[in-house]
């Protein structure tokens, strides 16, 4: 299948990549998701009340988007989200089940909570970016170029799709791992 545009992101523990080429990170004394926010110079403050998952896929969005000039002024429904991991919201579900496994220290936390499902970072991403498409989040064994393939292949059979963003969004125990992309049907392969 032809592709427009298609520009992707990699975040790990230690680099961030955009197109193959390394974005320098500079961290003072901050979480590696955090300075990776202020190194890019993001200013959304609703940023700091997300789980790490959620986090990791928001930035990887935000340099695709800045890299393409995404529109986020207007509704976009045409647009699909798609995430993949092996861990699901994990975890948050661990941080969470420490607020309610002690009867005598019993303190349920609602901005953990939330976060309790994987999905939750795709409506991050879509909020911000005003997308209204179809999003979805699949947990599978390990990562699966093949799959992840085939799952874009299939969207984009649809023909009212225009672009997707998708990949790998994963972050567990500290542990980070996102491959994110972003692509677009040729105008050829649109009008079949």
């Amino acid at each position: 299948m032809k592709f427009s545009r298609e520009t992707y992101c990699l975040i790990s523990n230690s680099k961030v990549e955009l197109n193959g080429k390394e974005i320098e990170i500079v961290s003072e004394n901050n979480s590696w998701l955090n300075s990776i926010y202020y190194s890019l110079g993001i200013d959304y403050p609703k940023f700091f009340k997300m789980d790490n998952l959620s986090k990791a896929g928001f930035l990887a969005s935000e340099l695709i988007f800045r890299e393409i000039n995404f529109d986020r002024t207007i509704f976009h429904k045409d647009i699909t989200i798609i995430g993949f991991n092996s861990s699901s919201s994990l975890d948050d579900d661990l941080i969470y089940q420490k607020t309610i496994s002690d009867s005598d220290n019993f303190f349920p936390s609602p901005a953990v909570f939330v976060y309790t499902l994987a999905n939750i970072v795709l409506g991050e991403i879509a909020i911000r970016n005003k997308i209204q498409g179809e999003t979805s989040f699949y947990v599978i064994e390990k990562y699966d170029e093949n799959l992840i393939q085939t799952y874009l292949n299939d969207v984009f059979t649809n023909n009212y799709v225009k672009g997707i963003l998708c990949g790998w969004i994963d972050f567990l125990n500290g542990n980070c791992n996102v491959k994110l992309k972003y692509i677009e049907k040729t105008d050829e392969w649109r009008a079949k």
